[in-house]
């Protein structure tokens, strides 16, 4: 592949998606677009982009962007932010006499954040209503998680035995969640570029592993439009290995009791 087909091609996904791909990551893209490129009649993945980026094809367009995503998902990731939900998040509304808790799972990915974080609430027996929310860039990996089946494969990275036992039931093309546990969840496509105010806020907002694909600029952007959708004093949890350092200064930095760090907004 040409590199000036690859800057274009790399300006358009970072406009697209907000994800940047440095100058390294050619192989990325022809691994990926492979696919893409042979579904739509194309000898190279070259000329694939060489058609999206001299058209306005909103299908395509879409179908690229898809196939770019990283969708890397697994149950209960890290552990301690669920533990967090048990130990200090639900403890906290139950003292607060809250009707509800809003949580919204921000690149959701097949949805197992936003099914984890609702059979931590079924086992908590929480005394409100809980609303999880998961949204996705990828309208292929939000329809998976609205079918909510997944296959043995998927259920082993990081579900127990037990919960697999306890909360999905047996169908002809895998193990499908329980009405008990999606029944909180609702699922839809949304671009952490296109932050839209909503009616009702967030008390938590899970966005792990996902600012460490964006340039700076659009970190700090999305913070801010993140901050927008929390209710003051409401919490976001990011990735392990993400922070918020010289990104924002609406949030207070807290350690968590089971271990990482949550950022509450400021009031």
């Amino acid at each position: 592949m040409k590199a000036e087909t690859f800057a274009r091609f790399t300006a358009f996904l970072e406009q697209h998606s907000g994800i940047l791909l440095s100058t390294d990551k050619q192989y990325l893209v022809e691994t990926r677009l492979s696919r893409v490129a042979r579904s739509q009649g194309h000898a190279s993945v070259e000329g694939l982009i060489e058609t999206l980026l001299s058209r306005r094809d909103r299908t395509l367009a879409r179908d690229v962007v898809d196939a770019m995503t990283t969708n890397e998902t697994l149950w209960f990731r890290d552990g301690y932010p669920f533990a967090a939900l048990e130990k200090k998040f639900f403890p906290e509304a139950v003292a607060a006499k809250k009707s509800s808790l809003r949580i919204w799972s921000a690149a959701c990915s097949t949805g197992q954040e936003a099914f984890s974080i609702s059979i931590t609430a079924e086992e908590q027996r929480v005394p409100f209503s809980v609303e999880i929310v998961g949204t996705d860039i990828s309208e292929e990996v939000v329809e998976k998680a609205r079918r909510g089946v997944f296959d043995d494969l998927s259920l082993g990275r990081g579900l127990s035995p037990e919960r697999k036992r306890q909360y999905f039931v047996k169908t002809t093309d895998g193990w499908k969640i329980a009405p008990a546990i999606s029944r909180r969840v609702q699922f839809r496509v949304g671009n952490l570029l296109e932050l839209r105010p909503e009616a009702r806020r967030y008390d938590l907002v899970f966005c792990r592993n996902v600012l460490i694909y964006f340039s700076r600029e659009t970190k700090t952007k999305i913070i801010d439009r993140i901050a927008n959708t929390l209710v003051p004093g409401g919490y976001l949890i990011l990735g392990a290995s993400e922070s918020l350092t010289q990104l924002s200064d609406r949030f207070t930095a807290e350690r968590l009791p089971t271990g990482g760090t949550a950022y509450r907004l400021k009031d």
